[in-house]
C-alpha cells in the first residue's frame, strides 16, 4: 500500500469556479498509484470543492446565480470583519463541500466524461487557496 500526500496552492482572481482537475491529476501521476483513492481537501472556510459539469459553462454560471440568491451579500450579518462578502462566503462553504474523494483507476482520476473538480471561490477578491491532497493505493 502506497500513501502520498501533497499540498498545492491555487490562486484565485475572485468569486467563481477554478478547474483544478489537471493539477490534482499531476499529483496522482507523481504518486504512481495505479488503483486507489484520491482525497482533496480545501483548507479554508470561505471556499469549497465541487465535482461538476465541464462541458457547458452555463452550468457554472447558473450555480453561481443560484448561490447568490441563497446566500446574498447583505449588511444584516453580524460577522463582516472582512467586508460584506465575508459571511456569505462562510454560508456558501457550509452548504457545499470541503473535500472530495475520487477513485483512481489505471493511474488516473476516475471522473465521468463531463466531470471536473472545481475549487469554488466564494470571496470577491483574489486569494491563495491551499488544497491538501492525499492518495492511498497500490
Amino acid at each position: 500500500m502506497r500513501v502520498h500526500a501533497e499540498t498545492i496552492e491555487v490562486r484565485t482572481e475572485g468569486r467563481g469556479f477554478y478547474d483544478v482537475t489537471g493539477e490534482v491529476g499531476r499529483v496522482v501521476a507523481a504518486a504512481k498509484v495505479v488503483s486507489g483513492v484520491c482525497t482533496v481537501f480545501v483548507k479554508h472556510t470561505s471556499a469549497s470543492l465541487v465535482i461538476q459539469e465541464n462541458a457547458d459553462p452555463a452550468v457554472l454560471r447558473d450555480l453561481e446565480k443560484w448561490m447568490s440568491r441563497l446566500a446574498p451579500e447583505s449588511a444584516h450579518y453580524e460577522h463582516d470583519d472582512e467586508g460584506p462578502d465575508d459571511m456569505p462566503a462562510h454560508l456558501r462553504a457550509a452548504i457545499t463541500r470541503t473535500s472530495e474523494t475520487i477513485p483512481i483507476m489505471a493511474g488516473h482520476l476516475t471522473l465521468g466524461t463531463w466531470q471536473a473538480l472545481y475549487l469554488w471561490e466564494h470571496r470577491r477578491h483574489p486569494h491563495r487557496r491551499n488544497l491538501a491532497i492525499s492518495i492511498l493505493g497500490e
